[in-house]
């Protein structure tokens, strides 16, 4: 802290129309976008400090990441002069900006921060071509509810100017306390740069048994593993816990230098994107293998030759096998949670332990109030999230852990713990069909008129025959969800149609960007009889998805002759 104090300046600047959070508090856009039109990202940062309450934000402590996109540097660099301006008195940063999105709620509870700043786009592709994004976390740790984001939004269509101070200058690679003095402040602005890592790995340390992992990977019958960080924000996190803590081999990890552009891939832990890992874990060398996106907060679950776990098989599998987790035999489990489109597979795990469980809307946010409220300890979601009450994120390292955790416990491989699962309680084949790229207009249209037709009550009893399958139509909805703690309403988040034989079909409108639109399709159908536990899913469910398209018109409408990712 030296020389003169450093200028706090406000900038006349002119609101934008489209910075409407796309749920969670977040904003995604074309790296183009927020890199090259005037003002773009300080209206959104300062719509986002304003809509915290002034009492609040003055001298209040926040965290700020983000995982390694492009422009990620400059956008930190933006967001700590605003910080500074704003009133904000300290900043929680990680080291060279990288923190990721489990780490940033884990963080804001731990400190008791008043909330974070989330730099990323999630699983979307990086560099200048690619996405940018900005999430706000609130003081619990979770993401934005409505009422935060639609308050941003308001302030954003009617903002006139931003406070910025543009001489502050930090070092992100410098570990430890910095401190500037700024023009009109009474005391000094401080910044942190800590260790991304080893403040969400003391939590982990008392969540789990890390003996028993260890001995997992490095004892007599070690359990060869490959992870993937897809040069996402999670290659320090899987070095330091995996490698340094627990003993993995080094080259147990790969793609764990974060980059800025992913390695030109999607950091997109699936099938489609996560193929390096498919390809060695089909080699049948490895016993375990998992990726994770960009932030950290999702992950892909495969076994020894590349047996694929569904993200909604995995969470109701954990669910299932949460005894050998040391946190949830001292917490006890209290309910679980799960957004509609995911399976139904949670379901039969909650009845046979006899806990509720609360279907929600897509979005993490919607379980914050469930956790918060101690109605339940254990969500997931079908998009390879899944998370319990540690945090208020999902958190994909987590999830591995307690994979690893329950094949210690268990001395059994990832797909004899599956079948064993499917043998217990039956198999749900589930797919997700992804129409990317869409002209918003087209997907208003599909939705609309299809609202109209399953809606309607001649709808119900309606028969589909596809070879010979006989399909009736036993329930229709447009889901909306209330929630039981503060009894907020969501309405029109998806057209549900289910059929006779508990079958299902969903159709929903993804809201993660602004600028094109998804519509994603979802096909489930439950087998029983463990005779029909090894049958390819879209072949199961071709009939179901002959009935969507037929019912939908959606290669008609959008000239598309398939849809862009199966998941």
């Amino acid at each position: 802290m030296e020389g003169s104090p450093i200028p706090v300046l406000t900038v006349p600047t002119a609101p934008y129309e489209d910075q409407r959070p796309a749920g969670g508090g977040g904003l995604r856009r074309p790296t183009g976008l927020f890199e090259g039109q005037r003002n773009y990202l300080p209206n959104f940062i300062q719509s986002v400090l304003s809509s915290i309450d002034l009492r609040d934000r003055q001298g209040c402590t926040m965290v700020v990441g983000s995982d390694g996109r492009y422009f990620s540097r400059t956008a930190i660099e933006i967001v700590v002069q605003m910080a500074a301006a704003n009133g904000i008195g300290r900043l929680i940063i990680g080291q060279n900006g990288i923190l990721s999105t489990p780490a940033v709620s884990c963080i804001i509870r731990k400190i008791k921060a008043a909330g974070g700043i989330i730099l990323t786009a999630s699983h979307c592709p990086g560099g200048p071509g690619g996405e940018f994004g900005v999430k706000f976390n609130v003081a619990n740790g979770g993401p934005a509810p409505d009422v935060v984001s639609d308050k941003i939004y308001q302030i954003s269509k009617t903002i006139e100017e931003y406070a910025i101070c543009p001489d502050l200058r930090i070092d992100l690679s410098r570990l430890g306390r910095q401190e500037f003095d700024l023009e009109n402040k009474f005391k000094p602005f401080r910044v942190e740069i800590v260790d991304p890592v080893d403040i969400y790995l003391n939590l982990l340390r008392t969540i789990f048994d890390f003996h028993a992992i260890k001995s997992l990977l490095t004892g007599p019958s070690q359990l060869k593993i490959r992870i993937d960080a897809m040069h996402g924000v999670m290659g320090p996190y899987v070095r330091k816990v995996l490698c340094d803590e627990l003993g993995a081999p080094a080259n147990s990890a790969i793609n764990c230098v974060p980059l800025e552009d992913f390695g030109g891939q999607h950091p997109d832990p699936n099938l489609t994107y996560a193929t390096t890992l498919l390809e060695a874990m089909k080699g049948g060398e490895y016993g375990f293998g998992a990726a994770f996106d960009a932030d950290g907060d999702r992950y892909m679950i495969l076994g020894q030759n590349g047996f694929f776990v569904s993200p909604s098989d995995s969470l109701a599998i954990i669910a299932a096998n949460l005894s050998c987790i040391p946190y949830f035999r001292q917490m006890g489990v209290r309910g679980f949670g799960r957004s509609m489109p995911t399976s139904m597979a949670l379901d039969r795990v909650a009845k046979s332990m006899k806990v509720p469980v609360y279907e929600t809307p897509a979005g993490w946010r919607f379980f914050s109030n469930l956790m918060d409220s101690g109605r339940c300890n254990l969500c997931g979601e079908e998009s390879f999230g899944t998370g319990s009450d540690h945090l208020r994120e999902k958190d994909g390292l987590w999830a591995v852990l307690v994979w690893l955790s329950i094949i210690a416990a268990r001395k059994q491989s990832v797909e004899e713990i599956v079948r064993d699962h499917w043998a217990k309680f039956g198999r749900h084949y589930y797919c997700r069909f992804d129409y990317e790229g869409l002209d918003p207009k087209t997907t208003y249209y599909i939705m609309r008129d299809l609202e109209a037709l399953v809606t309607d009550k001649s709808f119900i009893g309606q028969q589909f025959a596809v070879g010979s399958h006989v399909y009736s139509v036993a329930k229709t909805d447009s889901f909306e969800y209330v929630d039981p703690v503060d009894g907020t309403v969501t309405k029109k988040q998806g057209l549900r149609i289910i059929f006779s034989d508990a079958s299902r079909l969903i159709f929903r409108l993804s809201s993660s960007s602004g600028v094109r639109a998804t519509l994603r399709l979802y096909a489930e159908s439950y087998e029983r009889d463990p005779s029909g536990h090894d049958q390819e899913p879209q072949a199961v469910l071709s009939p179901l998805i002959a009935i969507a398209l037929k019912i939908s018109q959606i290669h008609e409408r959008t000239g598309r002759r398939g849809p862009t990712v199966i998941t």
